[in-house]
């Protein structure tokens, strides 16, 4: 399948849970998919980008090793995309890749995340979790941002600062994972 065929399949994708696991199918049988599928989510103005980023998400928890290859160009793109429905999945992803590095228990991603990977990643949560996103993206980031707190000191009174100023005005599910941050902050 070429980038302009998987660029045509997405097209077929809808929100469904069902659409977007057969599509996720596809690109695990064929993981030479995956480059392409990181272009498209580039293509951020293009609302086939959003369906690639769900798609990318879907294939990544069903087999996280067909990312790690492409860390690089996954970490290049997130903080360029700005469309929340591209946003939500690519925050879900960088949660799990970042728990995966923060495992207690040895995982496979702390052989391939490096600490460019980890910079990026904290770039982009922070530009989710400060900019006009949904609470999705927001929870998923304050997360990723707390484990990386533990790799890079300066992260923890930084996210401390803006999950207090931004709780009031905050949703009702933005104040439930901010005070679970917090707490575990305090």
């Amino acid at each position: 399948m070429t980038k302009s065929d998987l660029y045509k399949a997405l097209n077929y994708v809808d929100s469904s849970r069902k659409k977007r696991s057969e599509m996720a199918e596809v690109v695990l049988s064929n993981e030479d998919l995956i480059p392409s599928l990181i272009e498209i989510i580039h293509l951020e103005e293009d609302p086939i980008s959003c369906k690639a980023s769900w798609i990318l998400e879907f294939a990544f928890k069903k087999r996280s090793s067909i990312l790690y290859p492409y860390l690089d160009n996954f970490t290049k793109i997130i903080t360029k995309v700005n469309l929340d429905s591209s946003v939500r999945p690519l925050a879900k992803i960088c949660e799990l890749l970042v728990q995966s590095y923060f495992s207690k228990k040895p995982s496979e991603g702390q052989k391939y995340i490096k600490e460019s990977h980890l910079n990026t990643i904290t770039t982009a949560c922070f530009d989710w979790l400060i900019g006009e996103h949904k609470v999705a993206a927001k929870a998923y980031s304050m997360t990723s941002l707390f484990l990386l707190g533990q790799k890079f000191g300066w992260i923890h009174p930084e996210l401390k600062m803006i999950l207090e100023q931004n709780y009031p005005k905050g949703s009702a599910a933005y104040k439930a994972r901010a005070r679970m941050v917090l707490k575990k902050l305090n």
